[in-house]
């Protein structure tokens, strides 16, 4: 099954060059002088897609002297989509993808160092935390500009009735408040009813991003500069957490582990779940398909004692090494990047911009679809863990994946947990650290 899976991804990539080969004219300038780039997107919903189209359009409009050909990709299979045009020598100008996609890129020399073509506007404009989402050795190989925080999606009618105390982004619950909390509701809900829906198809990023509250590091960067897995007690918190709801309480459901984030709506909309945790941009899922008067609010993820510190690895916009245009391709990622422009694609996305300026805009802070509660959280993202560990898609297919998914359905204990992540973990890293 895995040898037909990834013969699968290859036959998906080829196809997706093949594709962006004959549909894409980008390149070298033309004879009339005027400089023709490729931007792919990534953008699938249709707000999202509508809005970088529309800033496509608008920069053409602009500059005659530069055009940018709109290229759709998909999230699918963009590693291996982008790994087959970067070799083939017909990778896009522009590259829109996610800050743990890069560093197998920037460390290949695929991806254009950006320190020296970056305007100071965007680099002053985007915070230090997450630049360094984008940083992988002494370069930065993208702009991160959306961002995306987990948070609890709640049943308001549920949450209401049980009288439990409701956190703020300034007063989270705590790690063991949250498990009190979905204990008693569980309770109260009834049999066949649970508090808490996990849906944890791909546990690993969820479990470090959210570990990082509780003080989880799990990657651990020596003096000689190689990365080992060193398990330790922060990094404990999360899992167990949701190990102990899952096998302990019964205050969440066992049927959503393997399940991806919008498989667990239908029964988060029949009252089956009362809360959902969720990535931020899940909410116009949820605004599109609730049903009429169904009720909802967005809660902030439980928090360790250093706050609500969760990692992101942020969407990003690259430059190709090979593009013979690498400055003009700046001056378009800058233009999409100023602050009206990011917030008309947060807004399409349902997600965070990372600047500053486009921060500050009065309709990310509306309290309307739980905005404002995402935005009180931003200053809090932080680099993702494993964001620039080499030797990561590896360790999570091969080692992480299984392990976190037999511990959550009950099948090993922590302590083997422990040791498969580090023991298997560590002898994968290495490979990579030669």
């Amino acid at each position: 099954m895995r040898a037909q899976g990834r013969r699968g991804r290859l036959l998906t990539a080829a196809a997706a060059l093949a594709l962006l080969m004959t549909g894409c004219s980008g390149g070298p300038a033309r004879d009339d002088g005027t400089v023709r780039l490729r931007f792919q997107s990534l953008a699938w919903q249709k707000e999202s897609v509508d809005a970088n189209k529309e800033l496509v359009r608008e920069w053409n409009a602009a500059h005659p002297d530069i055009q940018v050909e709109y290229v759709q990709g998909s999230w699918d299979s963009v590693h291996d989509q982008l790994l087959t045009s970067f070799e083939g020598g017909e990778a896009p100008d522009v590259i829109h993808d996610a800050s743990d996609d890069l560093a197998d890129f920037a460390y290949g020399g695929y991806l254009a160092d950006l320190t020296e073509l970056l305007p100071e506007r965007l680099k002053s404009d985007i915070p230090e935390q997450s630049w360094e989402t984008t940083t992988f050795g002494d370069g930065v190989y993208g702009v991160p500009f959306l961002q995306e925080p987990r948070v609890l999606i709640a049943n308001t009618k549920i949450l209401r009735a049980s009288g439990v105390r409701v956190p703020t982004a300034a007063k989270p619950w705590s790690w063991a408040e949250f498990r009190q909390v979905t204990k008693d509701l569980t309770e109260r809900m009834g049999d066949g009813k649970y508090a808490v829906a996990w849906p944890l198809k791909e546990p690993v990023s969820v479990t470090l991003n959210l570990g990082l509250s509780a003080g989880g590091r799990l990657f651990h960067r020596g003096d000689d500069g190689k990365v080992t897995v060193d398990f330790q007690g922060g990094d404990a918190v999360v899992p167990r957490t949701i190990h102990d709801q899952v096998n302990v309480d019964r205050s969440a459901s066992r049927s959503t582990l393997g399940m991806g984030g919008s498989d667990s709506l239908p029964g988060f909309f029949g009252g089956k779940y009362a809360m959902v945790p969720l990535g931020f941009s899940y909410r116009q899922q949820i605004a599109q398909q609730a049903p009429e008067g169904f009720e909802w609010t967005v809660l902030p993820a439980p928090a360790g004692p250093g706050g609500p510190v969760q990692g992101v690895s942020p969407q990003t916009l690259s430059i190709s090494e090979d593009s013979a245009h690498k400055r003009e391709a700046m001056r378009f990622v800058d233009f999409m990047l100023r602050p009206p422009n990011m917030v008309r694609l947060a807004k399409g996305d349902w997600m965070l911009p990372t600047g500053t300026q486009a921060l500050k805009d009065p309709a990310l802070h509306t309290p309307e679809h739980g905005w404002a509660t995402g935005a009180a959280l931003a200053r809090s993202l932080r680099s993702a863990p494993a964001q620039s560990v080499r030797g990561y898609p590896e360790w999570k297919d091969k080692v992480a994946t299984p392990a976190y998914q037999e511990y959550y359905s009950g099948a090993i204990d922590e302590k083997e947990l422990k040791e498969r992540l580090t023991r298997d973990g560590n002898l994968v890293l290495a490979r990579y650290q030669r």
